[in-house]
């Protein structure tokens, strides 16, 4: 449902990308900067070619300013309400590069993962530390698909964040992932 007051707003194409898929809609908004404050883990998708491809797909619409959301992005909005008032939300969103240091703890020996992440979340480098000390880096060639990993809002990030001469030292030191070495 697009609310009457849309004269100051733009129509913008929003996906969810969720790995091997994605939720899309088109939100009615003053910025995309706004639409990615209101809503977690969505992209504002820019490129003309997609966006000319979505104008012809019956997608949901929705005002930004409008009290009820469209299924899926209702629940985003709620993530991001409860993130909004913790301490650090939104610090590291306008950045156009992020290092962080994140623990993987769900398989049998826990990892920690050093990235080098874009402004939309995507990993652009990446170095494995597993605890047996064989250090792995990997780049976008070595992943079979690339989604967001991260919300650069998410006030989370704030205490995974590195210093990028910290993740260079460890990149240098690692071996490449197709390594046979």
């Amino acid at each position: 449902m697009v609310g009457e007051d849309v004269a100051h707003k733009g129509r913008f194409l929003v996906v969810h990308d969720y790995g091997m898929g994605g939720s899309w809609w088109w939100v009615w908004a003053r910025s995309a900067r706004e639409v990615r404050e209101v809503f977690a883990w969505v992209e504002v998708v820019a490129d003309p070619e997609t966006v000319a491809r979505f104008e012809t797909e019956e997608l949901e619409e929705a005002d930004i300013d409008a009290p009820r959301m469209p299924a899926g992005l209702d629940e985003l909005r709620a993530e991001r309400d409860a993130q909004r008032v913790q301490e650090g939300f939104g610090a590291l969103a306008d950045r156009s590069i992020v290092h962080l240091r994140r623990r993987w703890e769900e398989d049998e020996e826990p990892v920690d993962y050093l990235m080098e992440v874009g402004s939309d979340g995507r990993r652009l480098r990446q170095v494995e530390l597993p605890e047996n000390g064989i250090a792995l880096r990997s780049g976008p060639d070595d992943w079979p698909f690339n989604p967001p990993v991260v919300d650069l809002f998410d006030p989370v990030l704030v205490g995974q964040e590195i210093s990028r001469s910290d993740f260079e030292e460890q990149w240098a030191q690692a071996r490449p992932t197709d390594s046979g070495e």
